[in-house]
């Protein structure tokens, strides 16, 4: 019953994730016929970012995760993200593009960090491992929009379509799951619960090494294809340059989907927060050495991208499997929310800044900005480590 669980969970955030980076996949053909500027280009991401910040933490604060059960939980919201992004078809203005942006932003964190307290209630041993497994699912799913952006050329409205049939198919899939053993649900709604995010110190340090991740990671999968099309655009044609800065996105972020659950096996045997740190160091360096690539050979710049996508997100699970075995069982789904809300809260700067810096410093100046944040994240996870041995 756990193995069928699982693997349906997975499945289910597969689904229901495509439809997170739908607007940055389809952003140059829409932009093409619609006109739109590239701050409504960028607003059109963060606004995503936006609605998830905003959802999260209605969430953590009236401990929906906790309280309800979140197969139900999942299922209804991937329905309205479904709906939130097939009314994308009807090319609406620019600020009702936005609007349902930021609805279907809303919507997934009913499906994320929901499905992160699912998986959690299926083991403590091994709880690296399905965390990471989440976060791999999470992944693929943030990179399938890219691979049918690619695959459907122009045809923008094709990736919207089949996007919103996988978020239908997610939230049947995710009825037909059961809930593990360690699940636990709290009785009664208590806005206490998540004042152990500022208690604990465990709790905090996690929290920070987590922003620091965050820093990076979103802007970098959210404006990696454009990035890599400019950079591109000066050894090839603008067409073929486009069409490869799309495949350059897709790998780059399903890379780094195999790896999660690899680091997440290693991560129950050598310690989580060594694995965040070893990640970061990693993908500090990817991020400094494709500033350094960028405009040169298209194929270094693509390995270089494809390296950052795989180091970029293993430590994602970890931060998240920290938090679960420090808080209690009956909180752990509210604590987990609010660190997404706050980390997702960071990245609505870095996602909409990111094309204003790169006018100003170019794309390089960018990967060396997002780099900081690495290295923060190493910084309090370090702290974390000494705090848990003494």
């Amino acid at each position: 019953m756990k193995t069928r669980s699982i693997l349906l969970l997975i499945i289910a955030e597969v689904l229901a994730m495509t439809m997170w980076f739908v607007s940055s996949a389809i952003l140059g053909d829409l932009s093409a016929e619609q006109s739109l500027s590239p701050m409504i280009g960028a607003a059109l991401s963060s606004s995503v970012q936006l609605g998830f910040v905003i959802g999260a933490l209605v969430f953590a604060i009236f401990g929906i995760a906790d309280r309800f059960d979140p197969r139900k939980v999942f299922s209804g919201f991937a329905l309205l993200a479904a709906a939130a992004n097939a009314l994308l078809l009807l090319t609406p203005s620019a600020e009702i593009l936005i609007l349902l942006r930021l609805i279907t932003g809303f919507s997934l964190a009913g499906v994320y960090p929901v499905g992160m307290k699912i998986a959690v209630g299926w083991g403590t041993k091994d709880r690296g491992w399905l965390v990471g497994l989440l976060v791999g699912g999470l992944t693929l799913g943030s990179a399938a929009p890219h691979l049918l952006a690619w695959l459907g050329g122009t045809n923008w409205q094709l990736t919207l379509v089949v996007s919103s049939l996988c978020a239908l198919l997610a939230a049947v899939l995710i009825l037909a799951t059961h809930l593990g053993p360690h699940h636990a649900t709290a009785k009664r709604f208590n806005s206490k619960a998540v004042q152990v995010a500022w208690t604990d110190k465990r709790i905090r340090m996690a929290y920070a090494g987590y922003f620091g991740h965050m820093w990076e990671l979103y802007a970098m999968w959210a404006w990696i294809g454009t990035a890599a099309t400019v950079s591109y655009s000066y050894q090839m044609p603008a067409g073929d340059a486009t069409e490869l800065g799309k495949l350059t996105a897709f790998c780059a972020i399903a890379a780094g989907a195999l790896v999660c659950p690899i680091a997440g096996a290693f991560a129950d045997s050598i310690g989580k927060a060594r694995i965040t740190i070893i990640a970061m160091t990693c993908s500090g360096s990817c991020a400094l050495l494709a500033a350094w690539a960028f405009a040169g050979p298209a194929w270094v710049f693509f390995v270089i991208a494809v390296l950052w996508g795989i180091s970029i997100i293993p430590d994602s699970a970890q931060f998240s499997a920290l938090i679960a075995d420090f808080a209690s069982a009956e909180t752990a789904g509210s604590i987990m929310t609010l660190q997404t809300a706050i980390g997702f809260a960071l990245t609505i700067i870095t996602v909409q800044l990111a094309p204003l810096a790169a006018s100003l410093l170019g794309w390089p100046g960018v990967f060396v900005i997002l780099a900081i944040g690495p290295v923060l994240g190493i910084m309090a996870m370090l702290q974390l480590g000494r705090e848990v041995r003494s």
